[in-house]
């Protein structure tokens, strides 16, 4: 058996919220090669109600400290790309500028100490999305 794909989560096995495991399908009683380890997630302001259905009922969500966000773009959903920490983005720092304020003002920080605190899988981590539509990208974080 193979994954369909997401739309909004085109590698959630990357992200360990699907993972490659036996179980048994209590809807069909059949066995199944992959589980879903997941949460679900809050919904952000979208006008198409079939961007929500896809998001809510058939896309694979993320690791998050808090409650999920999931972040959109050009009136839809992002993809989640991956988990990330300063590193991991700046190369994006310029795309990013806009979310990056945002952050910054947040959680009452200086651009310094948001490079010194966004560590992958430390007390600050970052969440970067892209357009499904335009491919922008974009960052949410999120601490412990």
């Amino acid at each position: 058996m193979t994954l369909p794909t997401f739309t909004y989560n085109p590698d959630p096995i990357k992200l360990e919220v699907i993972k490659k495991e036996k179980t048994d399908c209590p809807v069909y009683n059949k066995e199944r090669d992959y589980v879903y380890k997941g949460p679900f997630y809050s919904v952000e302001d979208v006008e198409k109600e079939a961007y929500i259905d896809e998001l809510v009922y058939r896309t694979p969500g993320y690791f998050g400290w808090q409650q999920e966000h999931w972040l959109s773009h050009c009136g839809d959903f992002c993809a989640i790309v991956e988990y990330v920490g300063w590193k991991e983005i700046e190369h994006l720092e310029e795309e990013l500028a806009g979310d990056l304020i945002e952050i910054m003002a947040t959680f009452n920080m200086t651009k310094e100490k948001l490079k010194e605190w966004l560590v992958n899988d430390g007390a600050l981590q970052g969440y970067l999305f892209r357009c499904v539509h335009c491919h922008q990208h974009r960052l949410t974080v999120d601490s412990n």
